[in-house]
Formats: C-alpha cells, structure tokens, sequence
C-alpha cells in the first residue's frame, strides 16, 4: 500500500486525491518560480508551502512566513519591506522586513488576497526586478526570494472586481495547487484519526492502544469535515481525552452543544407564580407542527437506543453519537414523556 509521508508533519495519506497532489507539489518544487496554492482553511497550506521549500534548490535557505490577515494596511508594508529608522512615529530603528529575511530562501505568503493595492504594487515589482525599497528609504534593496503564496478567496473574482492586481496574480501563478479537502480524502480519514490518537495517547501516557468502535468510525467517515484536517485533529484529540478506557464509543464533533437545553417556554412572571398559588394555570406558548414532530422524533429515537442498550445510558449516548452530557440533558428534557 502506497503511503506518502512528510516528515515532522500531519501531512500524508494513502488517496489518490492526496498523493495527486503531492505528486504536482514535487514536480513544481525545483522550478524556482511563484507557486499559488488554493485551499479550504484546515486542508495544510503552510505544510504544503514547507514541502515546496525543503525540495527545492533553496532548502537550505530560509523559510519565512507571514499571515497577511493578521497585519492592518498601515503595518503590512514595513513588515514585508522593513522601514528606515524615523520613517514614521514609532520607527525608532531600522528594520529588516520577510523580504530580506527570506533572501536567498522562500517566503510564503498566506492570505494574500488581504494584501492592500499599495503593497500589492511593490510585491509585483520584486517579482519582476527582485528589488524594493524600504519605507522611508529611497534606495533600492536587491533580493532573491521565492515567492510561495496561499489563499482560501477567488482571486479571479477579486482581481475582475479591482481588488487585486491582475498582473501580480500572474506572475504569482506559474503554477497553482489545489489542496483536496479532507471529505474527497475518503481513505485518509481514519488513516489521520489513528494517527493524532496515537499521538495524544503518548502525550497524555495512555498506555493501552486507543482504538475506535464501529460506530466511531462510520460517524467519522460520514462526517462532512468543513474544517478539513485541522478539524479532525482536535476532534479526535478531544475524544482521546475523554475517554476513559482507551476505547473510543462517541465522537463529540460540536462541543458547543450545552447539555442544559433551554426551556420550551419563558420563565413564569411574579404574578403568574401568584397566579398559581391560587390554582389557575398560566398560559403556555402553543407548540407548531414542525416542533412537536421533532420532539416527537427525538422521543422515539431515545426510546429505540434504551430499549437496544438494556437501558445503560452511556452505552445509549455512544449510539445516538452524543456526549453523556447532552444525552443526559436530552433525558431531562424528556422525562415526563420516557418511561
């Protein structure tokens, strides 16, 4: 079985999809040119741009990022260029910006479709000349950079909008690679589940093999993954944490889900409290169609997985792929309608 690994990193897998990639990752890697690399956020763009550098000509060169999202317009320029001592307010030094850091090495850039105009105009003219200047400085600064750069957006779009210039987005695309997202890497899932359990049972000195049940494994191989590797990470990471024999029964996917439910209806008001003390009921929000057929499903699912599991509640919760917690919250919710 064909497996490709990148070492020191979670990236690799045995899917025709994953090593189709890799395969147009390595042939682009020693042609020193920009390479453009497109992907959802999680599918590992930093560790595909980490690859393009250590199989190029310049692997011993350095390898500088720089996430373009995290720096306001004002301060992109100086990171990427550097300033002049006394350029503005605050500039008490000269600076060295990514630029020259990354001579004779790679810069990979990510997010660059939130780079300004302005420094979209000096990326392009590095591009072309491999020079620039810095801010406060009008002497030219020569390097030799290779420029890897990495987005989630339609650049395309953008550039037909005037959001980003059509003549820097061709220079940077000699080559552009298409990260597959983590539900067409069918193959890969439990490949990476196995995996990143493996490695937080050594971390936490677990010292049984984790494993997975059958229901954990179809759960994750059905799952939709929108957040592509990076997601799977910290969801098998969480289920090894909280396991408690080694054995993995429930996938929590959405930790967000309270096992308090809300109640159906709102908290009675002072008088309607004095209201009860005389016997009268208080009036009640009436439930749609839509509700009452939900709450009617739910019901009967949590009765069907009881009656399955002899009524042993975690072994229930396992099934109906919920936390204890949230079955628990689901019982309370319920309790005048499960006998």
């Amino acid at each position: 079985m064909a497996v490709s690994f990148l070492k020191h990193t979670e990236a690799f897998g045995q899917s025709e999809a994953f090593l189709g990639f890799q395969e147009r990752l390595s042939r682009v890697a020693p042609v020193d040119r920009p390479v453009l690399l497109v992907g959802e956020r999680g599918t590992g763009k930093e560790l595909a741009a980490h690859r393009l550098h250590y199989l190029s000509q310049r692997w011993e060169g350095p390898f500088v990022t720089l996430n373009c999202n995290t720096l306001s317009p004002t301060l992109i320029e100086s990171e990427l260029f550097g300033h002049e001592k006394g350029a503005y307010t605050g500039a008490g030094d000269r600076r060295i910006g990514r630029f020259e850091a990354a001579h004779g090495g790679t810069l990979f850039l990510d997010e660059i479709g939130t780079i300004p105009p302005q420094a979209q105009e000096k990326i392009l003219r590095v591009v072309e000349y491999g020079s620039f200047e810095r801010v406060g400085s009008s002497r030219a600064t020569e390097v030799d950079v290779r420029i890897v750069c990495a987005t989630n957006t339609d650049l395309i779009e953008m550039a037909d909008k005037g959001e980003f210039k059509r003549d820097l987005l061709d220079r940077l695309s000699f080559e552009v690679l298409f990260l597959p997202p983590l539900r067409y890497r069918d193959e890969d899932i439990m490949l990476l589940a196995n995996h990143f359990a493996a490695r937080m049972g050594y971390e936490l000195e677990i010292e049984k093999d984790i494993v997975f049940s059958a229901g954990a494994v179809k759960a994750l191989e059905r799952y939709p993954w929108r957040g592509n590797v990076r997601e799977l990470k910290n969801v098998i990471e969480r289920a090894v944490y909280t396991s408690e024999s080694g054995r993995i029964e429930a996938i929590i996917f959405n930790p967000f889900i309270s096992p308090y439910p809300l109640p159906e209806t709102d908290p009675p008001s002072e008088s309607v409290q004095a209201d009860r003390s005389v016997g009268e009921p208080p009036d009640s929000k009436p439930q749609t169609g839509f509700e009452m057929a939900v709450q009617a499903f739910e019901i009967n699912k949590i009765k069907q997985a009881l009656e399955k599991n002899r009524y042993n509640q975690k072994k229930t919760a396992a099934m109906l792929e919920l936390s204890y917690d949230q079955f628990r919250g689901l019982l309370r919710k319920y309790r005048d309608k499960i006998d």
